[in-house]
C-alpha cells in the first residue's frame, strides 16, 4: 500500500518520537537509580555461538551485587540456568545455557524489588566456521621460546604505565626491561628467516606486582595483556601478522596459581569469589603469614604407596608468599580457569598451550581441563611442564597412558626434561663402558613408557635452565651436537631465544636474570644486533649459520617430521641415529673424539642399503657444509662433532 506524503510524514515522527521515548525510559530505567553498583565487572567479556560446550558461567563482580535478582532482558534461545553468590556478596555466578543460542548482544537485567538497578549488555559473537578445526602445533613445527620483557623492545612509550606498580630498570637483571608484543612482531622477518615456525611466549597477562614481575608468572588479571607489553587487541594483531609468516603462537597458561597482587587478594577491595578460591584460604585470611609452601615432591600424586598427608603438601602449597595457590577443586574456579583458557584461544586465535607447573594442579582438575580444551578444538596442542628426569613421572600425564591407578590425561604432549638432561650430561662426560653417549642412547630407549614419545617436546634450555652454551663449557662442537639432536629427533623441537647465537649464562644454580638476558640488538643502542646481521662474534655468526641451515633444512625434511628413528648403540665415541621416510634417509653421527676415527660402516649397512649390496655407490651430501661425496667402507671423521647425511639412495 502506497502512502501519501503527510502519512510517510506523520509515520515517521511517530516513529521517532516512539524510540526517543522507549530510548529515554531504558535509559531513565537503567542509569538514573538511586543504587549505583561499585566495580562492576563482567568475565569473561565475551563469548561465541556454537562452541562445543553450551553452557557459560559469567563471574560478575559488584559491590553488595548479590543482593540483586537476576534476569534475561533481551535474550534469543538463551536459557538462564541459574544464578549463585557462593557466600561473596559481592559476586555472582550466572550460568547460561547456549545451546540453540545465535550470535547477538545479550541484555542481563540486576533487579531490586523489580526495580533495573543495572543492564548488562553481553557480546555472544559469530564463531570462525574453521576455528573448532585449528591445527595445533606438531612434529613438522620448531617452537622459538621468548621470555618477551627481555626479547626486542619495539614501542619504548609503553616500558612503564601508570597503572602498573614495577617501573622499567634495563640495569637490574631482576627488573623489567622494556621488551613488547610490538618487538615481536618486529623480529617477525627474522623469526621466518631462521626457521621457526611457532613461537611460545612466555605468559604476557597483566603482573602487576612491586617487583620481579616481567617473567609474567604472577597474573594480576587474567583477561588483559600487561600494558607494558601492550594490549589485547596488539597481542590478537601478533597472531594473525604470525600466521601471515607462518608462524602460529603458543599461550603459556598457567592453572597452579596467580599473582599476590590480584584484587581477589586485596583487603580493601571485593575478596573471593568464594570461600575455597585459594588453598590455605581460611588461614591466610585471619594472618597473611600462615602460609603453607608446596613440599615439591612431585611424585605423591601418582605414587601407589603415598599418604594423603605427602599429597596434600605437594598439591596445597604455595610456590612463594607472591604467588597464592589457586584451589581448582572449587568448582566455579574449575569453570573459570577452563573458560579463560578456551577464551584466549577463540579470542586470538591460538594454535597451542604450553601449561606451566603442570602437576602442582589438583589432578582431577587437569584431567578435566584437558579434556575441555581438547573436546573444544580436536586437533588442538597442550604441552605441560613435569619438571623430572623419571620418563615414568612426566609419562603419567600424556593423553593415551594406561595407568595402573586409571588416571587419564587430555593434554597430547609433554616436555621431555628426562632426556633433555641426559643430552647435558651426556655430552659432557667422559666416554666409557657405562657413561657418556650410552646413557643418552638408553634414554631414548625408555620411550616404551609413553603413550606417544613422538608427541613430547624436547628443547635444548628454556626460561629456568641455564645456557646450552655455557653449561656446554662453550665447547662448540657439542653445543652443535646438542643442537643437531634437538632438532633431528622423533620429538617436536623447541630453541630458547638467543640460544641461536650462544648466548650464555652462569652454569651453577639458578640465574635467571642471566638466563634471560636482553637479545642483542633488541634496544636501541645496543653494540650488536641479530636482527640487523651487525657486528656479530665470529661464535655468534657460526652458531647462527649452523641453526639456520639446520632449521631450513629441516622444514622439507619428512624423514625428521615424520619418519622413522633407528640408533645404534654408541661405541667409541661415536653415536649413530637414522632418520627414515620413503624418500629420504639421513645418516646423523655425533662423534666426542678429537682424534680423527675411521667410522667403519659396515656395521650399518641395513640402515644404509637396506640389507642388499648397492650396485651403484652411495652418493651422500652433507646438509650443514652442502659436500657430496661417495661412501665407501669407511668413513673418515676428521673433527669432533655432529655429520648430517643425506642419503642420495634407499633401496628399502
Amino acid at each position: 500500500m502506497e502512502l501519501t506524503r503527510h502519512q510517510q510524514a506523520y509515520s515517521l515522527i511517530t516513529g521517532l518520537l516512539f524510540s526517543a521515548t522507549v530510548l529515554f525510559s531504558a535509559h531513565t530505567f537503567a542509569d538514573i537509580s538511586p543504587i549505583k553498583i561499585e566495580s562492576f565487572k563482567v568475565e569473561p567479556e565475551s563469548w561465541w555461538a556454537g562452541m562445543h560446550n553450551s553452557q557459560l558461567q559469567l563471574l560478575v563482580y559488584g559491590k553488595n551485587i548479590s543482593q540483586f535478582d537476576v534476569k534475561l532482558i533481551h535474550a534469543i534461545d538463551i536459557n538462564l540456568v541459574d544464578v549463585n553468590a557462593s557466600q561473596s556478596q559481592h559476586h555472582l555466578f550466572i550460568n547460561l545455557d547456549l545451546a540453540n543460542a545465535p550470535p547477538q548482544t545479550l541484555t542481563i537485567g540486576l533487579y531490586d524489588n523489580n526495580t533495573l538497578i543495572q543492564s548488562i549488555e553481553y557480546p555472544i559473537l559469530v564463531r570462525e566456521k574453521e576455528s573448532k578445526n585449528r591445527q595445533g602445533f606438531s612434529n613438522k613445527d620448531v617452537i622459538y621460546l621468548i621470555t618477551p620483557d627481555r626479547f626486542v623492545n619495539g614501542n619504548s612509550e609503553n616500558d612503564n604505565h601508570p597503572d602498573m606498580l614495577e617501573q622499567t630498570n634495563r640495569a637490574d637483571k631482576d627488573g623489567r626491561h622494556g621488551g613488547d608484543i610490538m618487538g615481536i612482531r618486529k623480529a617477525l622477518p627474522y623469526l621466518k628467516d631462521l626457521g621457526v615456525t611457532q613461537l611460545w611466549i612466555n605468559p604476557l597477562l597483566e603482573n602487576n606486582q612491586p617487583q620481579y614481575s616481567y617473567h609474567g608468572y604472577s597474573a594480576t588479571n587474567f583477561y588483559n595483556i600487561d600494558p607494558r607489553f601492550g594490549s589485547n587487541e596488539e597481542y590478537k594483531s601478533l597472531v594473525e601478522e604470525a600466521n601471515i609468516f607462518g608462524i602460529g603462537i603458543i599461550k603459556d597458561v598457567v592453572v597452579n596459581h596467580m599473582g599476590s597482587g590480584h584484587q581477589w587478594m586485596k583487603p580493601n577491595g571485593l575478596g573471593f569469589p568464594t570461600s575455597s578460591w585459594i588453598n590455605g584460604q581460611a588461614k591466610w585470611q585471619q594472618d597473611a603469614k600462615n602460609i603453607t609452601y608446596t613440599s615439591h615432591r612431585r611424585t605423591t600424586v601418582q605414587d601407589p604407596y603415598t599418604v594423603a598427608l605427602d599429597t596434600s603438601e605437594f598439591e596445597n602449597g604455595w610456590f612463594t608468599d607472591t604467588m597464592p595457590d589457586l584451589d581448582q577443586r572449587d568448582p566455579y574456579l574449575a569453570t573459570y580457569l577452563i573458560q579463560n583458557s578456551i577464551w584466549w584461544v577463540e579470542y586470538a586465535g591460538l594454535s597451542g598451550i604450553r601449561e606451566d607447573t603442570y602437576s602442582y594442579a589438583d589432578k582431577a582438575f587437569l584431567a578435566k581441563w584437558s579434556k575441555a580444551v581438547m573436546d573444544e578444538y580436536p586437533n588442538f596442542n597442550i604441552v605441560g611442564e613435569e619438571w623430572t628426569a623419571n620418563p615414568i613421572t612426566v609419562s603419567y600425564w600424556q593423553a593415551g597412558k594406561n595407568n595402573k591407578d586409571g588416571y587419564q590425561s587430555y593434554s597430547p604432549s609433554m616436555m621431555d626434561f628426562p632426556l633433555y638432561e641426559k643430552i647435558i650430561s651426556s655430552l659432557n662426560e667422559k666416554e666409557d663402558w657405562g657413561t657418556g653417549l650410552i646413557n643418552l642412547y638408553e634414554m631414548l630407549a625408555n620411550d616404551v613408557v609413553y603413550a606417544n614419545p613422538t608427541k613430547l617436546v624436547l628443547f635444548e634450555g628454556n626460561h629456568d635452565t641455564n645456557r646450552l652454551y655455557s653449561l656446554l663449557n662453550e665447547d662448540m662442537a657439542l653445543y652443535k651436537m646438542a643442537m643437531a639432536y634437538v632438532l633431528t629427533s622423533n620429538r617436536i623441537p623447541q630453541i630458547f631465544y638467543g640460544t641461536e647465537v650462544a648466548m650464555t649464562s652462569p652454569t651453577k644454580d639458578r640465574n635467571d636474570g642471566a638466563v634471560r638476558a636482553d637479545f642483542p640488538g633488541g634496544w636501541n643502542g645496543d653494540n650488536r644486533s641479530v636482527l640487523e646481521n651487525t657486528n656479530l662474534t665470529a661464535t655468534q655468526v657460526d652458531a647462527l649459520n649452523f641453526t639456520r641451515t639446520l632449521l631450513n633444512y629441516r622444514k622439507q625434511s619428512e624423514a625428521i617430521t615424520v619418519g622413522k628413528l633407528t640408533h645404534y648403540a654408541p661405541q667409541e665415541g661415536v653415536y649413530v641415529q637414522f632418520r627414515q621416510a620413503e624418500d629420504e634417509t639421513l645418516m646423523i653421527i655425533y662423534n666426542k673424539n678429537e682424534q680423527v676415527v675411521e667410522l667403519e660402516l659396515a656395521r650399518f649397512q641395513s640402515s644404509i642399503t637396506g640389507n642388499e649390496p648397492s650396485a651403484e655407490p652411495i652418493i651422500v651430501k652433507d646438509i650443514l657444509t652442502s659436500q657430496s661425496y661417495s661412501l665407501e667402507q669407511s668413513l673418515k671423521l676428521t673433527q669432533k662433532g655432529v655429520t648430517i647425511l643425506l642419503l642420495s639412495s634407499r633401496q628399502h
